[in-house]
């Protein structure tokens, strides 16, 4: 259980982040949830959360980019809620084209918010993490970050990066009881894929797509595991083999 925990969800306002948030909130735990344009969703999911499962939610919206920003609402985050326990870093996009016809904003865009986003929310939460003397961190990377994936450059470079800040992180902090640990989805049933009944499903050994919910139990599998870190989880329906 996590009741008396308090948790940081980035991209909580939909899909895989609106998962986990719902799975933490189940197990006690408060939520900040992060959002970077839709208000209104994000309302929805708190005000969810809190009438069904009885704690704090509270939605903020932040460009996770931003190095500034995400240090002010980090901030806020303290003031209003008392402090940071757990982190998941699952803001993502994607922008998607072959190699021959990417641009340069393209592909900047994509690591600004998924890689850099999560560096600067684990920048931002540390110094909490280490007067709390603990704390979890769960980067959702992606199958894309461990295989490559055509037409993904981008995403790909931005995932394998979480992969390789999630170790870093984890030798850095593993002294001060602070664990980082990674999440590999592979084709998830959300609003970024929206490709349910797509003919990828057959090259997924399970045979069918992910849901959110998958990747949230993962998730709380491994705020539990106080043991792991470093680690990569796959959740991918056996895509990697």
């Amino acid at each position: 259980m996590l009741t008396g925990k308090i948790a940081i969800v980035t991209g909580g306002s939909r899909g895989i982040g609106k998962a986990v948030a719902r799975k933490l909130a189940s197990l006690g735990a408060d939520l900040a949830v992060i959002y970077a344009g839709n208000q209104a969703a994000a309302e929805v999911v708190c005000s969810d959360i809190i009438s069904e499962f009885g704690v704090r939610a509270i939605p903020y919206r932040c460009n996770v980019a931003d190095f500034t920003e995400t240090k002010s609402t980090v901030e806020q985050i303290k003031g209003e809620l008392g402090g940071v326990d757990i982190l998941i870093n699952n803001a993502g996009i994607t922008k998607d084209k072959l190699l021959a016809v990417m641009s340069e904003a393209d592909y900047d865009e994509v690591l600004d918010v998924n890689l850099k986003g999560a560096f600067n929310m684990i920048r931002h939460c540390t110094g909490i993490f280490l007067r709390r003397k603990g704390g979890c961190i769960i980067n959702i990377s992606s199958v894309s970050g461990l295989m490559g994936n055509a037409g993904q450059a981008n995403y790909s470079a931005s995932k394998a990066g979480m992969i390789g800040l999630t170790k870093s992180a984890a030798r850095e902090l593993a002294s001060k009881s602070i664990r980082c640990n990674a999440i590999a989805p592979g084709f998830i049933a959300t609003d970024m894929t929206n490709e349910i009944n797509s003919p990828l499903a057959e090259s997924i050994p399970l045979k069918r797509f992910g849901r959110p919910e998958d990747v949230a139990e993962a998730a709380a599998y491994l705020i539990s595991a106080e043991y792991i870190t470093g680690e990569v989880l796959r959740v991918d329906g056996g895509l990697g083999i």
